[in-house]
C-alpha cells in the first residue's frame, strides 16, 4: 500500500499532472498515509541542515515544474542537504503554498532536467520505498503558505542524492517544484 502512495513521485514525470489521475490518487493517498506511521518525515524544530556542525552542506533552489497543479505558479524555496558523521539531514522551506494543505517531498536520483528528477533515491537500489531506505519529508503549509521541515537519516547520501522534489499529498502524480542540490 505505501508504493501507491509513494508510486506518484517515482516514475517518468511525461505522465505526471493528469488531473484525472490527480484525483484518483487523491482517496488513495489519504487511505495509505496511516501505512507511515511512525516513520521519521520530518520536524520542523530540528536543526536545519544548513545550521549542521561541520557538514558537508549542499544547497538547492527550488525550480517550478510543468507538472505543478493549478494555483502553485508562485511556490518559492530553498532545500539543503547535509552529510556529517551522524548521516544526513535535508531541509526543505517553501512559500507560495496552499495553506492548510499538506505536502510531501522526496530525494531523487537525478537532476530535475531529467524528468523532473527520475526515479527516488534510494540507500539500498530496489529495497523498501518508505523510511528509513528513503528520504521522505512531510510537512503542512502555514497560513500564510510557508512550509519548512527536517530530516535525518543515519546513512549518508554521498552524491548519489542529486535532488528533491516537492508535491501535494493529495496528489502524488503532480511534482511542484524541484531544487538541485549544488556539490
Amino acid at each position: 500500500m505505501a508504493s501507491l502512495l509513494l508510486s506518484g513521485c517515482g516514475g517518468d514525470s511525461s505522465d505526471h499532472g493528469s488531473a484525472n489521475a490527480a484525483a484518483t490518487e487523491s482517496t488513495s493517498v489519504s487511505e495509505n498515509m496511516d501505512d507511515m506511521a511512525g516513520m521519521e518525515m520530518g520536524d520542523p524544530s530540528a536543526t536545519p541542515a544548513d545550521k549542521i556542525p561541520g557538514a558537508e552542506v549542499a544547497e538547492g533552489t527550488f525550480k517550478l515544474l510543468d507538472t505543478r497543479p493549478p494555483g502553485m505558479d508562485d511556490v518559492k524555496g530553498t532545500a539543503w542537504l547535509a552529510q556529517s558523521p551522524k548521516g544526513t539531514t535535508v531541509t526543505v522551506s517553501l512559500t507560495g503554498l496552499k495553506a492548510g494543505e499538506e505536502y510531501m517531498s522526496h530525494l531523487h536520483a537525478q537532476p530535475c532536467s531529467t524528468k523532473g528528477g527520475g526515479e527516488h533515491f534510494q540507500f539500498e537500489k530496489g529495497g523498501p520505498t518508505t523510511p528509513p531506505n528513503e528520504v521522505h519529508l512531510m510537512f503542512t503549509a502555514d497560513k500564510s503558505g510557508m512550509g519548512m521541515t527536517t530530516v535525518n537519516n543515519d546513512r549518508k547520501t554521498g552524491e548519489d542524492a542529486v535532488a528533491v522534489v516537492v508535491h501535494p499529498t493529495a496528489a502524488m502524480d503532480n511534482r511542484i517544484a524541484c531544487a538541485d542540490f549544488d556539490f
